[in-house]
């Protein structure tokens, strides 16, 4: 789950409106039959078609009327969903954010606080507690923001607005379930502008297919009762493929002449067969007993190196970041106890834009360097590309962008 956490409460009263942009579907229709429609008719008109496809799904007409009687368009999450940030942060930047000396020392209060909560949901799902208060840190500032606007009201502006509609729409559909069955009233249904509700931040449909009623109230309440927070956390992690007994990773030192090529995703094997090519664990103690593992080089050849096992590719699935990842698995270890990163991050590197990235893809491509269509995103297409050019030129193949290697693809 990608979300934005926002500031506020469990609690506002809802925001006069501004007139929603006249781009739907909705409006185009209405020109199409000659109507002169203004855009909060549009809205409201497209409210009352989904209602009626809701009542075929089984909507009952109260749910509709509680969720809809007082629908509002919300302009600041189509403004949000539409911005695409022309600058990137480098993973260390991203890292001292995410795992700052306060947010430790906060964790730790916190995990003190409610080891009971944290210790059950560890002990039924098999998810230590440090990483359970690590996403809780990480989604809502331990509680602290996790978002004010109406998830229903959020919903339905993005589905209105269209570019995402069918994915709106589903998890409107789903967050009219939620109502309906009773786990949270409209009112306390509130969340970021993408729809992720509650402190640890579920988006609906996660919600119907993860949510704990752990303290046994027969509700499922993410927003007020840690131990259904905590329980519902520990079985989201679960069924993505937590591993009980296994870290989620551990710094390691390479040996000299490793190929950076293999620090991929798709290159995995036990911890003891990459001990056996001479990868060391960073501080003293032992290498994990890990499996099916893979190198992780966030910040290239020159930067930190990590072993990741399946307990990363679960957080990953909780939110499909390797810096929201490799920010929980460290901060998990922080509230254990643990220190920080002991290899050097390369400060001197700058992260590209999104328009120096499309320039290095499109570059890459007419130089006979395949690497997907052109996005300014980086992905695994655009990273084998960097990897290819770089073998070209005789430097570590680790698929990290810089402004070198653009400058580089740039000469005639």
């Amino acid at each position: 789950m990608v979300l934005a956490v926002m500031a506020g409460c469990a609690s506002v009263p809802p925001a006069v409106p501004a007139a929603p942009a006249a781009t739907s579907a909705a409006v185009e229709e209405g020109r199409s039959l000659g109507q002169p429609e203004q855009p909060e008719q549009a809205f409201a008109r497209w409210v009352k078609a989904f209602a009626a496809t809701a009542r075929e799904a089984g909507i009952a007409e109260e749910t509709l009327r509680v969720a809809f009687d007082d629908v509002r368009f919300v302009p600041r999450a189509v403004d949000l969903d539409r911005r695409q940030p022309e600058f990137t942060q480098t993973v260390w930047d991203y890292l001292e954010r995410a795992v700052s000396e306060q947010r430790v020392v906060r964790g730790r209060e916190k995990l003190a606080e409610f080891s009971a909560e944290a210790e059950a949901a560890a002990a039924l799902h098999g998810v230590p507690a440090p990483v359970l208060v690590a996403i809780w840190g990480m989604e809502s500032s331990y509680g602290a923001n996790y978002g004010d606007i109406p998830v229903i009201d959020a919903l339905a502006t993005l589905g209105f607005e269209g570019r995402r509609e069918a994915w709106a729409r589903g998890q409107l559909l789903a967050a009219l379930k939620i109502l309906q069955s009773g786990d949270i009233d409209r009112a306390r249904m509130v969340g970021s502008w993408a729809g992720a509700m509650g402190q640890t931040q579920f988006l609906p449909s996660s919600f119907l297919a993860y949510a704990v009623d752990a303290d046994g109230d027969g509700r499922r309440d993410i927003w007020g009762s840690m131990p259904d927070v905590m329980a519902s956390t520990a079985n989201f992690l679960a069924r993505a493929g937590w591993l009980s007994g296994q870290p989620w990773g551990a710094e390691v030192r390479l040996p000299p002449g490793f190929d950076h090529g293999r620090a991929d995703a798709g290159v995995r094997q036990t911890g003891a067969a990459w001990a056996a090519e001479g990868v060391l664990p960073a501080t003293g103690a032992a290498l994990p007993d890990l499996i099916d593992t893979a190198v992780l080089l966030p910040a290239g050849a020159r930067g930190p190196a990590f072993l990741v096992g399946p307990n990363f590719r679960a957080i990953l699935r909780y939110n499909n970041s390797t810096s929201y990842a490799l920010a929980v698995g460290l901060l998990s270890e922080g509230l254990a106890g643990g220190g920080g990163v002991q290899a050097p991050w390369p400060r001197d590197l700058t992260a590209l834009s999104r328009m120096q990235l499309l320039a290095l893809q499109t570059a890459l491509n007419e130089r006979g360097f395949p690497s997907g269509t052109p996005d300014g995103v980086m992905g695994p297409a655009t990273r084998e590309g960097i990897r290819r050019y770089q073998r070209s030129l005789g430097l570590p193949a680790d698929g990290y962008p810089t402004i070198d290697l653009l400058e580089r693809l740039l000469q005639p």
